[in-house]
């Protein structure tokens, strides 16, 4: 007779070290977990997951005390005709031809500024020396921000994410938060008036001149939307990046299929994303009982959105503990827009707005990357670990390679933005 499992526990140090068995376990024997320290409910299996991103009744008020602190009030907590304005209001800037004629140039002349920097050298600390500042570095310019500001905004973002894995609740990390909302009010609101008397060929500028039914955009409410573009555009490119090198450096037979068939690389993203997703808890609340797998949550209770589980979810996935860049269960063609199969921008009226910004700037770092290294390899020998609870990823990725001589890059074509 099989022995019961002990119930996960989402904040001990055994799941914050490997989260995959606990994950297993919890898909199998435990679809509903009360925590009985915070009183919040955990939920795992992708039906539930994806009908908590999809169904109104799972609202985002707890973003007034998870996010609010830290960006103030911003487009996630907001509902109905709110939300839709705010949302037409930033949307147009992600996507089609403005992100394709616009931004793309700002994307490619980044990443390779970055990669000049260790291309020759043989060596790189990926995340240390590219992932961590290249989707920063491009926020950063598509607003318009001085290039000399690039440190600080890394600062900033390096902050933010710090508050959001406090899960200790320490007081030095939440008191850098309030600084850094402080700090980057000072710095935003002067250059955002600035823009909204001289408008440029910028995002700001964009957002700034935003208009929808009569209504705009407050400087506030600009403010609050950099400051979670810093986070959550920045957070998601950078851990993605890094974990698709990771995930296919363990896979050697599938990276020499990406090298060669560069087409391959929206399909190695995408299965990052369900494999090792950059966010792997995302929390909601609902306005009233419902009934999930494994039982009733009353209205009012907050819910843990398991998508490092979801997205690993038999029920969902053949062989979902593969990472498989030609699995045939996850669509790459919708994998970056509110049709998507995996969970890891969410779903719904909530979907990821900077989806397709994000599957670019992967896109172009991903190809300039090939086109600079030739055998790649773990500088260690192995893969280091991730870390992280509510948001995972890797702390560092030390590499060598081979420095590609004259002549040997592929010749790319820039990605094609769609949707």
């Amino acid at each position: 007779m099989a022995t019961p499992s002990a119930v996960p526990d989402i904040l001990s140090p055994e799941f914050a070290a490997d989260p995959y068995p606990s994950y297993r376990t919890m898909l199998d024997e435990f679809p509903l977990i009360r925590q009985e320290a915070s009183g919040g409910y955990v939920i795992s299996r992708y039906e539930d997951v994806q009908r908590a991103f999809r169904d109104p009744v799972f609202t985002t008020d707890n973003y007034q005390w998870q996010l609010e602190p830290v960006h103030g009030r911003t487009i996630l907590q907001m509902s109905g005709r709110e939300h839709a304005v705010h949302r037409a209001l930033v949307a147009p800037a992600f996507r089609g031809n403005e992100l394709q004629e616009k931004f793309l140039p700002v994307i490619e002349r980044n990443s390779r500024e970055l990669i000049e920097r260790f291309a020759a050298r043989g060596t790189v600390d990926l995340v240390a020396e590219f992932t961590t500042r290249f989707p920063i570095n491009v926020i950063a310019d598509m607003l318009g921000l001085d290039k000399a500001d690039h440190d600080r905004f890394h600062r900033w973002y390096t902050s933010i994410i710090a508050v959001f894995g406090n899960l200790a609740g320490d007081p030095e990390v939440a008191a850098d938060g309030e600084r850094t909302r402080r700090e980057l009010g000072e710095y935003l609101i002067p250059i955002i008036r600035e823009r909204r008397a001289n408008p440029g060929d910028d995002l700001l500028s964009t957002l700034c001149a935003a208009e929808i039914d009569g209504t705009r955009m407050t400087d506030d409410d600009i403010r609050a939307f950099c400051s979670l573009l810093l986070a959550a555009g920045g957070e998601t490119t950078d851990r993605a990046i890094a974990a698709l090198f990771r995930n296919l450096l363990e896979h050697p037979d599938q990276f020499a299929a990406v090298r060669r068939d560069r087409t391959l690389i929206p399909k190695a993203f995408a299965e990052t994303l369900r494999y090792t997703p950059p966010v792997h808890m995302v929390i909601r609340q609902v306005a009233e009982d419902v009934m999930l797998s494994g039982g009733t949550v009353p209205a009012g209770g907050t819910v843990v959105c398991a998508v490092g589980a979801a997205n690993r979810d038999p029920r969902r996935y053949s062989r979902p503990d593969e990472f498989d860049v030609f699995r045939d269960d996850l669509a790459a063609s919708t994998a970056f827009s509110a049709a998507a199969d995996h969970l890891a921008f969410a779903l719904g009226r909530h979907f990821c707005v900077g989806a397709l910004l994000a599957k670019t700037e992967v896109e172009v770092a991903t190809n300039h990357l090939l086109d600079a290294m030739d055998d790649i390899a773990f500088r260690d020998g192995a893969a280091p670990p991730e870390r992280g609870v509510f948001t995972r990823g890797l702390m560092t990725l030390p590499l060598r390679f081979r420095p590609a001589t004259a002549g040997s890059s592929s010749a790319v074509a820039a990605p094609a933005v769609t949707g």
